[in-house]
């Protein structure tokens, strides 16, 4: 049986790219995947790309529709419709709202209806404040039951001292050790 992973994105948009290259990746080495997508993430066009392309892609990756309601994300751990929840990208707002239990968002009501049944989420941060107002977050969910996170470092240290950006190459590698509940290590390259 294929290992399913839930592949929710938020609004990190210069990391898209590197997102969805690694989602089809995934794909292509035999996961399954179950796309979700934030509000912001869903409908918002950028300099990066247009919104409806990116669902395009995504969903004929997937071969699923994205689930972008929080009334579709509910049933998500109930239902156990995916092994492994990976929020790649993951912005300082979203850590920030999983750290204090706040539900407002597909991709939070996803992480929390996931954690629910006790399966593991796979963080991939993209956040300029990482290391400013969202450092107390990252400690709180280093020490949370059932999060991991995707190693990361730095990405521009002199122009933005605060920024973390986890390595997206690194996915896959993550989500094997998840599976086996081990924290890739070292977490800060």
């Amino acid at each position: 049986m294929k290992t399913c992973i839930g592949y929710a994105m938020c609004g990190s948009f210069c990391t898209f790219r590197k997102a969805v290259d690694e989602m089809k990746k995934l794909k292509d080495n035999g996961y399954d995947i179950l796309p979700i997508m934030s509000d912001t993430a869903y409908s918002t066009d950028t300099r990066f790309g247009k919104a409806k392309e990116f669902i395009s892609e995504i969903e004929n990756i997937a071969q699923k529709s994205i689930v972008h309601t929080i009334v579709s994300a509910e049933p998500i751990g109930p239902k156990f419709m995916c092994d492994i929840m990976l929020v790649a990208p993951c912005t300082g707002n979203t850590l920030s709202k999983i750290a204090n239990g706040i539900t407002d968002t597909p991709v939070t009501m996803a992480v929390k209806s996931h954690l629910r049944v006790e399966k593991p989420v796979l963080l991939c941060i993209a956040s300029n404040d990482a290391l400013g107002a969202s450092a107390q977050n990252i400690g709180k969910l280093l020490n949370t039951k059932n999060i991991y996170f995707v190693p990361m470092s730095q990405d521009a240290p002199i122009e933005k001292p605060n920024s973390l950006i986890s390595h997206f190459e690194l996915i896959e590698e993550s989500v094997k050790s998840v599976q086996n509940g081990i924290q890739p290590q070292p977490i800060f390259r």
